[in-house]
């Protein structure tokens, strides 16, 4: 299948972008998210801050600057996967592929860590992770021919979302990821009891 041609200008205008983010990142892991002025990104990377609120919002969106394409990713995992893959599969590739490459980047930890401590940011991130969850489980119903508002597909998609969560801080993440979706496929089960522990 042929790839659609990407124009100069777009390459230009995404590689903007891309700057911009970066430096935004950059500074706000440097000097705290509260520290750092649209004018301090804007001089950074080195265009003007009239330029820095073409491509985003706000500072909020300047971390989370892969947002807009999120939902579409899982819209597409969910409607385009193969024909003998079930629709939590499929979910489960999206997030091995996507997920586990970022928790691996050296500047994760830190990143996650940037989210957690700073008010803001965790407010933006609920706010974003509430729409890409009504997105997901519209996408699941539809795939079922049931409403939006079952909750079935509701709760598949509240926890998909959350299994990066979940798996961040075990130390084989992959594994991690595996367990979780090995649970809402079959179901939970109480955690096997060691020799010498008794469950209460």
């Amino acid at each position: 299948m042929t790839q659609p041609t990407v124009s100069r200008r777009e390459r230009k205008k995404a590689a903007t972008r891309q700057a911009i983010a970066d430096a935004a990142l950059q500074l706000f892991l440097e000097h705290g998210y509260d520290h750092v002025s649209i004018k301090d990104i804007a001089e950074t990377a080195d265009v003007s801050t009239a330029t820095v609120f073409k491509h985003f919002t706000g500072k909020e969106a300047l971390v989370f600057d892969q947002e807009e394409s999120t939902d579409a990713h899982l819209v597409a995992a969910v409607r385009g996967r193969r024909a003998d893959q079930t629709v939590l599969d499929a979910l489960r590739e999206h997030v091995i592929s996507t997920w586990l490459p970022i928790a691996a980047h050296p500047q994760s930890a830190q990143f996650f860590r940037l989210v957690n401590t700073t008010p803001a940011l965790r407010a933006y991130a609920e706010r974003m992770w509430t729409r890409h969850t009504d997105t997901l489980s519209a996408a699941i119903a539809d795939e079922y021919g049931v409403d939006h508002n079952d909750l079935a597909c509701a709760v598949l998609a509240r926890f998909v979302l959350e299994v990066p969560v979940l798996a961040q801080r075990q130390k084989d993440r992959r594994a991690a990821v595996e367990e979780v979706f090995d649970m809402l496929a079959n179901g939970w089960r109480p955690p096997a009891v060691t020799t010498g522990s008794e469950a209460h």
